[in-house]
């Protein structure tokens, strides 16, 4: 319900990509033994898929190593060791890089199925929506984009029968 994916990657074998704006209940020292140094960092449900993972999503490709370019100037992975010491040394602002718990994955032709249905709505990809100040946000400012009708359902209720 109001989720926000970031599709990564959709190709005829499956397609993948992590929920932008729930927040996991645990921060990253909560997850990962040896973080115990770091102040909290938030963690975000990347999605119901290998739930033992963890991903981050950066806008540091020079500093760290390995990460995959998703849209222009939003790269997936890369040396998390690398991404921590860089955390830890003060040398990354930590509205540019951001870490999910799990992913979201679909099998062959499930997204393609579920498009199709219109469960989804589709918003191009930016780098203010992956990085928003508010994640909580993130799904008004998502249908804002759309505009017209959309741009109404911003403010309507979880349950329309509550208005």
């Amino acid at each position: 319900m109001r989720t926000v994916v970031f599709l990564c990657e959709h190709q005829d074998e499956g397609s993948f990509g992590f929920v932008l704006n729930k927040n996991y209940e645990y921060t990253l020292d909560e997850l990962v033994s040896g973080l115990d140094d770091l102040k909290k960092i938030p963690v975000y449900l990347g999605g119901p898929v290998q739930m033992d993972t963890i991903h981050f999503l950066h806008q540091y490709p020079d500093k760290i190593a390995g990460g995959y370019e998703i849209i222009d100037g939003v790269f997936w992975g890369g040396s998390f060791e690398t991404a921590i010491d860089l955390i830890r040394n003060g040398e990354i602002d930590m509205g540019k890089i951001r870490f999910y718990i799990g992913y979201s994955g679909w099998g062959s032709g499930q997204l393609a199925d579920e498009l199709k249905e219109k469960s989804w709505l589709t918003v191009p990809a930016s780098r203010p929506l992956v990085f928003h100040k508010k994640p909580s946000e993130i799904w008004k400012d998502a249908l804002r984009h759309l505009g017209g009708e959309y741009e109404m359902m911003v403010n309507f209720p979880i349950d329309p029968q509550l208005n």
